[in-house]
């Protein structure tokens, strides 16, 4: 058995569909039991049966438990985007649209449990930040469909020889090989990164603390840092499989996309959002023109067989 064949053994282990549906049961299940704990927490807290971090936003409105389940959805949706790698680039690229777009609806649950509802709307700096997710959460809604309209049109239905049926399949093959490495990888952070934050939750130390305003970062900062390194592996690959310009530039503006998508972290308030927008538009600005591209060299390939 070759080295490959034991990759093949654990991609159908970790992400075969029959794995994806229990993963998709037990996630659920994760959900609903994480809501009803930190509801109960918040309460017990509030009640003054137990004492833990006062000062946090997460234990201080019964709104804010909603911030926990959707926690673990957004953990799924990460399992989908390896998920669907190997499948269809942009189909992966979508997945990394949806979980920015849900880390924004998740922040706005946060944000709803600390709502200062007065006439100085447009002055409180939390009060702003809630509009600015508002407005983005919706914008970014249709910049994904979009997105998703242009990755299903097809321009070119050619035939394929065999040489260029075996670089798909090679390159197939490697994001594969690449999705099966990525699912420990990201599995060992996200364990890692709850449990920093749970530590700093329930025994603070002044230079250990999770502070709520980067809250919304734990685990996906990391995760955009490695879906950047796994985009340029990819990139590189391809080359095995193409070399056409036009298939180039996109998979290289896919790159910069996420890598806008991670410095959005970096920062907070309206250039944090800023940034988001950015990277979809510019995403979905890429894959449109692409799709120009495959119009054109199809047409050109239907006018010069006319010709012969």
């Amino acid at each position: 058995m070759n080295l490959y064949e034991k990759f093949e053994i654990l991609y159908q282990k970790l992400l075969s569909d029959k794995t994806k549906k229990e993963s998709e049961r037990v996630i659920l299940i994760i959900a609903i039991a994480s809501f009803l704990i930190h509801l109960t927490i918040i309460y017990l807290v509030d009640f003054g049966i137990i004492s833990l971090n006062s000062h946090s936003d997460l234990l201080k409105n019964p709104i804010a438990a909603i911030y926990t389940p959707f926690s673990f959805i957004l953990v799924y949706e990460v399992y989908l985007l390896v998920y669907y790698l190997p499948k269809s680039i942009t189909n992966y690229i979508s997945k990394q649209y949806e979980i920015i777009t849900l880390i924004i609806i998740r922040r706005l649950f946060k944000d709803l449990s600390t709502l200062s509802l007065s006439s100085d709307w447009f002055k409180i700096k939390y009060d702003l930040q809630f509009t600015y997710d508002l407005i983005a959460s919706v914008l970014l809604f249709f910049l994904i469909y979009l997105f998703n309209v242009k990755s299903k049109k097809r321009y070119r239905d050619e035939k394929l020889n065999e040489q260029q049926i075996e670089a798909i399949t090679r390159f197939i093959k490697i994001k594969k090989v690449l999705a099966t490495s990525l699912v420990p990888v990201l599995f060992l952070v996200a364990i890692y990164s709850f449990i920093n934050w749970m530590i700093s939750t329930i025994y603070p130390i002044t230079n250990n603390i999770v502070s709520f305003k980067n809250i919304n970062n734990i685990f996906f900062e990391q995760f955009f840092t490695i879906l950047i390194i796994a985009d340029v592996i990819l990139l590189l690959f391809s080359f095995f499989h193409t070399d056409e310009f036009h298939k180039v530039i996109r998979n290289s503006g896919f790159i910069i996309s996420t890598i806008l998508l991670r410095l959005s972290f970096s920062v907070t308030g309206l250039l944090n959002t800023i940034l988001i927008v950015a990277a979809i538009i510019f995403g979905l600005l890429i894959l449109i023109i692409h799709n120009k591209f495959e119009a054109f060299i199809g047409t050109e390939k239907i006018s010069a067989d006319a010709i012969n």
